[in-house]
């Protein structure tokens, strides 16, 4: 059984660029992934709707969970920020197919990014750790 801190999917790149920060870490039975912008290809993404690029950024959340032993289900909790307030309808109605039944407790604010993008969004999830049942 591990408990202390893993890295997963290691040092996030972008662009070719190594960044200051890891894709996600699991500290015990809690799984925190960097905030996500939409990346196509490996650069940030630009251009395109709101629904474009919240895809591109649940999808990417989804890879990196998978990666943690976790999928959408396992998230408890997700931090949102759009640069502009009149994407949040479009945002939402995406979020709302990604995460249909149960979904995590959410915040969700209106921010200048610091890559010209529309949507970042960040998540914690839950799974519990296997156990040793000391047999």
């Amino acid at each position: 059984m591990t408990t202390g801190k893993t890295v997963i999917g290691g040092p996030l790149v972008i662009g070719g660029r190594k960044l200051s920060l890891s894709r996600a870490i699991r500290a015990g039975d809690n799984i925190y992934l960097t905030g996500q912008i939409p990346m196509q290809a490996g650069v940030p993404m630009t251009v395109g709707s709101i629904e474009d690029q919240t895809r591109a950024v649940l999808d990417d959340i989804s890879e990196t969970l998978a990666l943690a032993g976790c999928d959408r289900t396992d998230v408890v909790k997700a931090m949102i920020w759009l640069r502009d307030r009149a994407d949040f309808p479009g945002f939402n109605a995406v979020y709302a197919e990604y995460f249909p039944k149960d979904p995590p407790a959410r915040s969700a604010v209106v921010s200048d990014l610091l890559v010209d993008c529309r949507v970042e969004v960040e998540v914690v999830a839950w799974r519990p750790l296997p156990r040793d049942s000391g047999q």
